[in-house]
């Protein structure tokens, strides 16, 4: 079975690319993160052509995750049990479309688009860490219920956990940019302590390999990126997997979203 997960950045605007993606690569679940939809313009017939069945959660033309399998699609759920909302500026809370799962094949996917930090004492980023320390705590409880589930947290994690993981360290390090923050990374590893494992970067080791390059600067010609998606497997899920890639080719182009594809496959 062969898994991915894709930041589309608007998933109507790239709708032709993600339907060519589909059939090129033949993935059995997309988990896909900022559709940029509500569910009334979501493009639903875009998979149901090609033979997936499509859960999506949005509510306006922010943020926005949805998993696309042909494989199943059961036991749908949007949000995770006590999933932090956030109110702009002391407003009342409102719960963002950040994160959707359902069980295809036997796995149970999680597609996840983690809040951006946005600055270092943004209040975004006290809303970051309280979302990641709330989903590992869940994370934490479906393993120990059952040890042997098959699990994987799959999305955008706004986080460069290693130094190799963004272009130049020295450069965020100095002008204190979020994504490689002590409390970030520690969010990220406390995923790993509980037993997590990140199946992809052993498949693609680094320096510079990357997910995501901003549309800014030439920062995809200049190969300046950030590794910033993965795919965290449950320790029985890790165990099944065979191989793992980022597709760069399809960050080329007219169109292109500024993440690329990440697929890992399953034995």
């Amino acid at each position: 079975m062969l898994i991915a997960t894709w930041n589309v950045n608007s998933l109507r605007a790239r709708a032709d690319r993600v339907e060519d993606w589909l059939r090129r690569t033949d993935a059995d679940v997309l988990a896909i993160q900022e559709t940029k939809c509500k569910d009334d313009n979501f493009p639903w017939e875009l998979f149901e052509m090609n033979g997936y069945e499509v859960a999506h959660f949005g509510v306006n033309q922010w943020n926005g995750v949805a998993i696309a399998s042909r494989v199943g699609l059961d036991d749908v759920e949007r949000t995770f049990a006590d999933q932090p909302a956030f109110g702009k500026g002391g407003k009342d809370p409102i719960q963002e479309p950040r994160a959707i799962a359902a069980t295809c094949g036997g796995v149970r996917v999680w597609s996840l688009y983690v809040p951006n930090g946005r600055a270092r004492e943004d209040e975004h980023m006290p809303y970051k860490l309280s979302w990641l320390d709330t989903l590992n705590r869940q994370a934490a409880g479906w393993l120990a219920e059952n040890p042997d589930a098959q699990i994987a947290l799959m999305g955008d994690w706004n986080i460069a956990p290693q130094d190799d993981d963004v272009w130049d360290i020295d450069y965020f390090v100095e002008n204190e940019l979020t994504h490689v923050s002590e409390p970030e990374r520690a969010a990220f590893d406390a995923f790993l302590d509980t037993g997590f494992v990140d199946v992809v970067r052993p498949h693609t080791p680094g320096p510079g390999v990357y997910t995501y390059w901003d549309y800014t600067k030439l920062r995809f010609p200049k190969r300046e990126g950030m590794r910033i998606d993965f795919v965290l497997a449950s320790p029985a899920l890790a165990e099944r997997v065979t191989g793992a890639s980022i597709d760069r080719e399809e960050r080329k182009g007219k169109g292109a979203s500024d993440h690329a594809p990440v697929l890992v496959e399953l034995g």
